[in-house]
């Protein structure tokens, strides 16, 4: 343990990840962007350099002089968390921390040079000790994946994209870089919402404090019980227009929306990935650069399929059908054509094999062809 991280242990025993690669808890399209990013060798370096064009220095500043940094002398329960998420995740360098007047909660990891992790008055007012942990766990995760510095960099390409806007076909191309974008963010987010379960080791906790930041310091008011069930209504609700309406709600954020996260965050906990870290059996950073990108690619092209395969939202479940569907028509034509002509080669026996070709064709049930290609 450095200096660092001496002295600021938590208040009940909690696992510590030695060396973990925050592929261990990144979200599959999340993972696979940072991935390509990151063997990209040079490219963050470059926007570093290019810093001077972006407004970081001035917030770096702005936050000095006009926010409360966190340190032993102020705020130091937050510093005490803020060291030991640090700790948990073995983050060498512990990141800046302010706490910003400000009433609407909120928190954000920002920076190219290195992160700096800032807080609103609101989200530390409204959180206990335990959600609160949670939510530092969050953006410690950010800053160990490198959001902070991939943000800025795709922030600052989508800027300038909108200077040049008066391009033939400019807003066709900004508005799929903001989608593509803005896409990213919401799957970041999700990464940083496992993160933060690791750190804090307590999901009541983090479910609490989801459900704070949605419904306001009215704890006795709600049910998390209740709370997810309205994330299961929101994913099966209504017809195709509901779903049509959900894209279109969806498409303008930077996070999702925070039922959703509650439930996607259940979901992890629950899974193999959650319990082979928790027993120690995670990647490490140490390998990072061995990671393939194809194989990262692969893993994001594989959960959107499994995502629509097992949604219930009305649209997915037609595009799953029609996949489905797609997928019987070409098992059997393939068949009849095979039967036909293999009939008039070999006879009947040869039209017995293509039927049981027919039967035996990956295609029959419409979902692997799909989990292959992607």
């Amino acid at each position: 343990m450095t200096d660092n991280h001496q002295g600021h242990l938590p208040g009940r025993q909690r696992k510590r990840f030695a060396g973990i690669s925050s592929r261990a808890y990144e979200h599959p399209a999340d993972r696979s962007a940072l991935v390509a990013l990151r063997k990209l060798s040079g490219f963050d370096t470059v926007f570093k350099a290019l810093s001077g064009l972006l407004p970081e220095r001035s917030l770096r500043l702005l936050f000095l002089s006009d926010s409360v940094r966190v340190s032993d002398a102020q705020f130091s329960h937050l510093n005490d968390m803020l060291r030991d998420a640090c700790y948990i995740l073995d983050l060498e360098k512990v990141p800046p921390m302010y706490v910003t007047q400000d009433p609407k909660p909120n928190a954000m990891c920002i920076g190219l040079d290195e992160p700096i992790i800032v807080v609103t008055t609101g989200l530390v007012e409204l959180l206990d000790e335990e959600e609160m942990r949670a939510v530092v766990g969050h953006e410690v995760g950010h800053a160990l994946s490198g959001h902070s510095v991939y943000r800025t960099i795709l922030l600052f390409l989508t800027s300038l994209a909108i200077k040049i806007a008066w391009i033939p076909l400019g807003n066709v191309a900004i508005m799929a870089i903001v989608t593509a974008l803005r896409e990213w963010f919401r799957k970041s987010e999700l990464s940083a919402d496992r993160a933060g379960l690791l750190v804090g080791q307590d999901l009541q906790a983090s479910m609490r404090g989801l459900m704070k930041i949605a419904g306001g310091n009215h704890l006795h008011e709600m049910n998390v019980d209740a709370f997810l069930a309205q994330a299961d209504e929101y994913e099966k609700g209504g017809d195709l227009r509901d779903s049509v309406l959900k894209i279109l709600n969806v498409l303008p954020r930077t996070h999702p929306f925070t039922a959703v996260r509650a439930a996607e965050l259940k979901k992890w906990s629950e899974s193999r990935d959650y319990q082979r870290i928790m027993d120690g059996h995670y990647p490490r950073r140490s390998e990072d650069q061995d990671t393939s990108v194809t194989d990262s690619f692969r893993e994001s092209g594989r959960h959107y399929a499994d995502h629509v395969r097992t949604s219930k939202d009305p649209l997915m479940k037609l595009v799953s059908d029609i996949a489905g569907g797609a997928g019987d028509l070409a098992g059997d034509l393939g068949g009849k054509i095979f039967g036909r002509f293999g009939g008039a080669a070999g006879g009947g026996q040869g039209g017995a094999k293509g039927s049981q070709g027919s039967q035996g064709s990956p295609g029959a049930d419409g979902a692997e062809p799909g989990q292959s290609e992607g």
